[in-house]
């Protein structure tokens, strides 16, 4: 049996703290999810707020290839008559094929919150997915706080499902809107709803104020839902909904059920909406996190070389991640040989070949310095590609100058970089102005390979981390400097150590981009 999805990123998503979409950040996301394969996709409220009505306009160009578009919105204000409505009229004008209606499960939310009785509620309800489905309309009514109405008031909340049915709505999604369900709730109440309107289309809507979001929408499953509602990345209000980039994968390969959506391209997606909302995944997310499929220990590492199943649930290439190999104190050999077998395609060599003792050597040199590759796996792997002769640099550092002035004429510190460079002997001389100097050499850097490499403009900083390593020295202690980098899908991490910050984030960034140089040169070949 398939499971329908419906993803309410674009909607419930935008509820999350920090997040705003512009009507281009939607149209992008709506674009990505249609082609990642999600069946519904809730781009907003048009009736709310202008960007949605925009977004709704402009999808109308948009040609979905395996996605319906819907719009959100709430039952009929009390008083009125559907097609007195201007919110509904609103809804129908979107152009959605699918609308999305919500209404009240809670006889006292109804009574206390919009001030009508349960017999009023129920009526609204009913002759609002009327209007909606004579006009041609595919509905889903969300029962809010179905689950809080169903254990206080269970005859009413099977009125309100009852009273959808009579509009003829074609799924009835049960909605745990205030997040406080656990598996065994979301078990018992929906299995018997299943039991009671066994020709009925039954769903679910959970949030994650317990931390059961995934564990109660896989428990809906099983007891009969064919309908599951959540946000990429888990985004929403408060704690957030069912994260699809977990939910979508436990589907597919944990169950006998179906779900939408191509799951080797799990990982893009989730990484590409993260960019979009500048809401980072947390490096140990299942299936799609930077950490999912990283191994440090030893003797994991030496498992895994044997048998891959021995710490890793699923081939990570199935949701589109990567297996990484932490390089750290507690791995050593493992984790070199892993990572020199992997880039010079040599399955025969050994943790004792000498090719392994000699990087190792030179892992173990460079820690007693100061450096730790252990969060800087791209310069782990440009010492592992130099010792392969895999790796030839794209240019040479000739000289770099960095300037703060204080105070500024616009009262703001202010930074200033010149460095000049050298590529197959053609030399660049650049200069910049940043906010602080690393950002300034950063920028200068970067100004002056675009000369010789002009994909370099995809490539920038996201993130900078600064340990001091000896503060018994004070100033003149040693630096390190770990740069997280990106171009928008990928990231990578390299290291710097020096007495002086600003040389040792010049190393860290010179890996930076020399990496990235490398691997898209690659990717070309």
């Amino acid at each position: 049996m398939k499971i329908s999805l419906l993803d309410t990123t674009l909607r419930d998503g935008s509820q999350c703290e920090n997040v705003s979409f512009s009507v281009n950040d939607k149209l992008k996301t709506l674009k990505l999810l249609d082609s990642f394969g999600i069946s519904y996709i809730e781009a907003g409220t048009p009736a709310s707020n202008k960007t949605d009505r925009e977004v709704f306009e402009k999808a109308r160009e948009i040609s979905l290839k395996n996605s319906k578009l819907c719009a959100f919105g709430s039952t009929v204000r009390k008083g009125m008559k559907p097609e007195e409505d201007e919110n509904l009229k609103t809804l129908l004008e979107s152009g959605a094929e699918v609308i999305c209606i919500c209404g009240k499960a809670s006889e006292a939310q109804a009574l206390e919150i919009i001030g009508i009785s349960g017999q009023e509620n129920l009526r609204l309800i009913t002759s609002t997915i009327e209007y909606i489905k004579s006009n041609n309309r595919e509905v889903i009514f969300d029962a809010e706080h179905f689950f809080d109405s169903y254990k206080t008031n269970k005859d009413y909340a099977i009125k309100v499902i009852e009273a959808a049915i009579s509009g003829n709505a074609d799924i009835i999604c049960l909605c745990d809107t205030n997040g406080g369900c656990l598996p065994d709730d979301v078990s018992l109440i929906v299995k018997d709803i299943v039991r009671r309107f066994k020709n009925t289309k039954i769903g679910i809507h959970c949030h994650d104020d317990t931390g059961c979001a995934v564990a109660n929408s896989l428990a809906a499953i099983k007891e009969g839902a064919v309908h599951i509602q959540g946000t990429f990345n888990g985004i929403g209000e408060r704690c957030g909904n069912a994260n699809l980039s977990t939910l979508i994968p436990n589907i597919m390969l944990k169950t006998d059920f179906e779900a939408d959506g191509k799951l080797d391209a799990l990982s893009l997606t989730a990484k590409t909406i993260a960019e979009i909302t500048n809401k980072p995944i947390h490096s140990n997310k299942p299936y799609v996190g930077r950490s999912a499929f990283a191994h440090k220990g030893g003797l994991h590492t030496d498992g895994m070389l044997k048998e891959s199943s021995s710490y890793e649930h699923i081939d990570p290439a199935l949701v589109g991640n990567e297996r990484r190999f932490l390089i750290a104190e507690v791995s050593g050999r493992s984790t070199v040989l892993a990572k020199y077998s992997a880039l010079s395609h040599n399955k025969s060599i050994t943790k004792d070949s000498p090719e392994v003792q000699s990087i190792l050597e030179k892992i173990k040199e460079m820690e007693h310095l100061g450096y730790s590759f252990e969060a800087a796996d791209a310069s782990f792997e440009l010492i592992v590609l130099n010792a392969l002769s895999k790796y030839k640099p794209h240019f040479r550092l000739i000289l770099y100058k960095v300037i703060d002035e204080y105070p500024c004429i616009d009262g703001e510190l202010q930074s200033s970089a010149t460095i000049k460079i050298a590529v197959n002997g053609e030399s660049e001389i650049t200069a910049s102005l940043g906010n602080g100097p690393v950002n300034a050499l950063d920028l200068a850097l970067r100004k002056a390979l675009s000369v010789f490499y002009p994909q370099i403009r995809n490539m920038y900083l996201s993130d900078y981390k600064v340990r001091v390593l000896d503060e018994n020295n004070a100033t003149a202690s040693l630096t390190r400097v770990i740069i997280e980098s990106t171009d928008g899908v990928r990231q990578w991490s390299t290291v710097g150590v020096s007495p002086d910050i600003i040389e040792a984030s010049l190393i860290a960034l010179i890996d930076s981009v020399e990496y990235f140089l490398h691997t898209t040169e690659e990717e070309t070949k």
